[in-house]
């Protein structure tokens, strides 16, 4: 018997100081409780990444495979004195416990871990495969983590199903389940201009200029109509730059950073197309710098779906809404290998905030709600 429950087993997360990457020694604490419990072990280190793998049961025909996925990090806390509590002191007060990491995502970390333990102590010989995946670079660049865990993984097992535990609910646990997100395509667009002195402009090309049409053209372009589960792709600057810093000189060239949220109605090569289309439109001399940081991706199965609605109005007495909303995750590493992955999560108003918290009745149902996926699955 675990001396944890699953708020003591938050708490113990969240005290420990582990924004990314330090793991701060979590995923040796979730590993010691699964493998106590029977579960195999594999601890992976890329750089300054953590990342913990651990399974229990056999792959088999007849038989189905499912992962549980989140992350140990968390992001820096901000002004500590702004907190109404510590914001490692994981205090319970009013029923709320506050702390870093208690929403996004340790809460939910706790209670799947400590689903898999009950279900494979009730089920110790139970057909199929469950397994734990966790990384301490999800908050980070997300390059050390899970996005190269998987290859490895797949290498020797093959999973059917993935349930990330990102933080998903809305007003209510479970009123929100994500079955799948928008793909996400950064872009650098450097327009080109020749520099010169403010005093004599016409010797001058100022690119702020001359990107103020293609700009404007930008703010109102529609990329595609999104589909019945995609809203449209969008688009957003996120900072405009030039190479001068002095006041008297025309720069010669201006930097918009941007960030691409698209549908599956659109590509990376389509969106490639587009805005060269648009720049060429407007007779710019530009260049091109493209990261795509995730693919779209997108959960059809009914089985999985089924088993997470009836779950949740069991416990919670609700019926799920399932959308694509939200930003990216790091479902979007999984999906590319042929599972089928969905993020339920506890509710995500404070995520990221000062006075981060969470309900404990909601992190104790998200437990019961694992459990019954976990049975329904499997």
């Amino acid at each position: 018997m675990s001396k944890y429950d699953v708020i003591t087993l938050s708490q113990e997360l969240i005290k420990r100081q582990s924004i990314t990457p330090n793991d701060a020694s979590c995923q040796q604490l979730l590993a010691q409780l699964l493998s106590d419990a029977g579960f195999q072990i594999e601890h992976k280190r890329f750089g300054e990444v953590d990342n913990l793998f651990a399974w229990h049961g056999q792959d088999s025909e007849n038989s189905k495979s499912f992962l549980f996925a989140g992350h140990t990090d968390v992001v820096p806390t901000g002004d500590k004195f702004a907190w109404k509590h510590p914001p490692f002191s994981a205090i319970v007060d009013d029923d709320y416990l506050y702390g870093r990491g208690s929403a996004d995502m340790k809460s939910a970390v706790a209670a799947f871990t400590l689903a898999m333990i009950d279900f494979v102590k009730k089920n110790p010989r139970h057909q199929g495969k469950i397994a734990l995946l966790v990384t301490s670079d999800e908050e980070g660049p997300a390059t050390e983590g899970i996005k190269k865990m998987m290859p490895y993984i797949a290498k020797k097992h093959k999973f059917d199903f993935c349930l990330v535990g990102e933080p998903s609910s809305s007003e209510k646990l479970g009123d929100v389940v994500r079955i799948g997100r928008r793909g996400s395509l950064h872009v650098e667009i450097t327009i080109h201009g020749k520099q010169g002195h403010v005093a004599y402009p016409q010797n001058a090309k100022n690119p702020v200029f001359l990107a103020a049409p293609f700009i404007q053209e930008l703010s109102q372009f529609s990329w595609d109509d999104g589909n019945d589960d995609f809203p449209p792709t969008s688009f957003q600057i996120s900072s405009v730059t030039t190479s001068s810093n002095t006041s008297n000189i025309i720069p010669a060239d201006m930097v918009i950073n941007a960030n691409y949220r698209y549908s599956p109605e659109s590509s990376k090569q389509s969106l490639e197309q587009q805005i060269k289309h648009l720049l060429n439109k407007h007779s710019l001399d530009y260049s091109l710098a493209w990261n795509l940081s995730g693919l779209p991706f997108y959960s059809q199965s009914t089985y999985l779906h089924q088993a997470i609605s009836k779950s949740i109005d069991e416990i919670c007495h609700i019926k799920p809404q399932f959308n694509t909303a939200g930003g990216t995750s790091d479902g979007r590493f999984i999906a590319q290998y042929g599972v089928d992955v969905v993020e339920l999560g506890v509710i995500n108003k404070t995520i990221h905030q000062i006075n981060e918290c969470v309900l404990t009745k909601d992190i104790i149902n998200l437990e019961k709600v694992y459990q019954k996926i976990i049975v329904r699955v499997l």
